[in-house]
This record gives C-alpha cells, sequence and structure tokens, in this order.
C-alpha cells in the first residue's frame, strides 16, 4: 500500500468517527437519555439511521473494511448529514485509497508556482494577491500584498506561513475582530484534510502540526477534523498603517502541489485608494531559500 493509501485509509476512518461524534441525537431526531461516556451519537444509533448492522460500522471506522460500496457511503453520508463539501472530501479520500495509482505523485508542498501565475500576480497589482501551498505556505507574492503584510510581521520569517501566523504570532488578534480571526482560523484549518492524503508524510506537515499544537485553538479545530468549502467571505481588519479595512477575500486553485491563489478584494474605497497609493509595482516575490524576504 502507497503512503497516500494508507493516509487515505486513516483519513476515511477519521472522518466518519469525527462526524458521528459531531452529532447529537436530537439532531437527527433521537432522544437522549442522561449523560453519555462519549459525545456524539453511538455506533448503534448510527448504524440503525443508516440501515447497517453495527459490526460492520466498527469494521468500517476501525479500518478493517476497507472497500465500502457507494450505497454504503451513500447511506453514511445521509444519517451523518453531510455537507456537499463533506461528501466531496470522503468521496476524494475513498479514491485515492482504491486509485491511488490513477493519481499524479504529490509535487513537494513548497514547490515553486509556474511562471504564467506570477506573471498573473504582478497584473493584479494593485489588488493584493499571494498564492500558498496545500499547508498554507506562501510561495509566491505581489507588490501590493506585501505592502499590506510586511508592517504585520508577516514576512519576518524566511518562510511564511498562514497557519502558523495566524495561531503563533499575537498580531493576528489584533488586527482581526474575534469573529473574523474565528473565522479565518477555521477557514485555512479545514485545507489541511484535504492536502493530508498527499502530504501528511511529509516532514514540512508535521513540523507545522507540531508547531501549532500548541495553540488551544488550533488543537480543538483539528481534532474536530474540520473540512470546510473555500467561498469568498468577508473580513474587518485594524491595520497599523492603513487603519480600519474592509475586505473580502476570493481563493483561486491554481498550479501544481495543491496551490491556491487568494485576492483581497478592497471593498472600502478610502482603504483601496491607500493601497494604490502606497503600492510601487514590483515583480511578483518570492521567499528565498536561506535568507529573509526584502
Amino acid at each position: 500500500m502507497t503512503e497516500s493509501a494508507e493516509m487515505s485509509k486513516e483519513g476515511v476512518m477519521s472522518f466518519l468517527r469525527s462526524r458521528r461524534e459531531q452529532l447529537s441525537p436530537e439532531q437527527v431526531g433521537l432522544p437522549s437519555f442522561g449523560r453519555r461516556r462519549t459525545p456524539g451519537l453511538r455506533r448503534e444509533e448510527l448504524a440503525a439511521l443508516a440501515g447497517m448492522s453495527v459490526e460492520y460500522l466498527e469494521r468500517l471506522e476501525l479500518g478493517r473494511d476497507t472497500n465500502p460500496s457507494h450505497a454504503v457511503l451513500a447511506a453514511l453520508a445521509e444519517a451523518l448529514r453531510l455537507s456537499d463539501g463533506e461528501k466531496r472530501h470522503l468521496a476524494m479520500l475513498v479514491m485515492k485509497r482504491h486509485s491511488a495509482g490513477l493519481f499524479p505523485a504529490p509535487r513537494p508542498v513548497s514547490d515553486e508556482t509556474r511562471p504564467t501565475v506570477r506573471t498573473l500576480l504582478n497584473q493584479l497589482d494593485p489588488t493584493p494577491a499571494c498564492v500558498f501551498g496545500p499547508i498554507c505556505n506562501v510561495v509566491a507574492w505581489n507588490s501590493a500584498w506585501e505592502t499590506m503584510v510586511r508592517p504585520l510581521g508577516f514576512l519576518d520569517e524566511d518562510s511564511p506561513n498562514l497557519i502558523r501566523y495566524h495561531f503563533l504570532n499575537p498580531m493576528a488578534r489584533r488586527i482581526f475582530t474575534e469573529s473574523n480571526w474565528a473565522a479565518r482560523a477555521d477557514e485555512m484549518i479545514g485545507l489541511l484534510p484535504a492536502a493530508r492524503p498527499d502530504w501528511g508524510g511529509a516532514e514540512e506537515f508535521r513540523a507545522l502540526i507540531d508547531d501549532v499544537n500548541v495553540a488551544p485553538d488550533f488543537t480543538s479545530r483539528w481534532v474536530a477534523y474540520p473540512v470546510v468549502d473555500t467561498r469568498p467571505c468577508g473580513a474587518t481588519l485594524s491595520h497599523p498603517v492603513i487603519g480600519i479595512m474592509n475586505i473580502i477575500t476570493e481563493v483561486l486553485l491554481v498550479g501544481e502541489a495543491g496551490q491556491r491563489l487568494e485576492m483581497w478584494l478592497l471593498v472600502d474605497e478610502r482603504t483601496a485608494a491607500a493601497i494604490k497609493a502606497s503600492a510601487t509595482p514590483r515583480p511578483p516575490r518570492r521567499p528565498i531559500e536561506g535568507s529573509a524576504p526584502g
């Protein structure tokens, strides 16, 4: 079994258990009697809802049955009240578990993005934009984005990472409102389960999890096995130079190695004018190994 297939197997097991444990009896129309030793539905309750035996569900959750039929998966998805994004994630885990040979070998986590994507970054100025990889390492950005984030201390590290910054840098708590900080945290951690089958065994992936596991807000979210759809979302930032900013982030899948292009759309005319006035057109920046971005 390939490492990717093994990761997908573990992902199916962990995902099914996490969703059962997060679903209360009341959410599925079942009575709840007294306190429960463990949170969520009992196996026998989920098995009854999905029309299968408790023994078979146990084999699935423990990884002893690794070839569930489409009908079984559809029944579980319905019983667990999975969202569309969660259904797609489960389907992808199963596909990679059984058809790993059909998927191309994953590129390195911090692989460079295509020259054409870097050109697109440059042409997006004065819209701030960056490209980040599957574990949120930022691999390229344009001058407008640098103007925005350098005063925030984000580019102080040699290899900027959105998740490390968000959970470990106190500045992140100061620039976002509490609700925006939480929404951003959920969004970023929700990208990691999709990366885990391909990059979960990579040293950079493990190092990231080890680093941010010291933050309780990360640990609680990580244990919950979040899966989110990346959609445009609004945020209010308190920028130390520009002041209050209202933005909408749009994220598009680009390049190789699970890379995404994130654009900060400035919905406030005053903010947009300030960014345009302060930005000096330069080629897109990339971290240089062994030195801090200048």
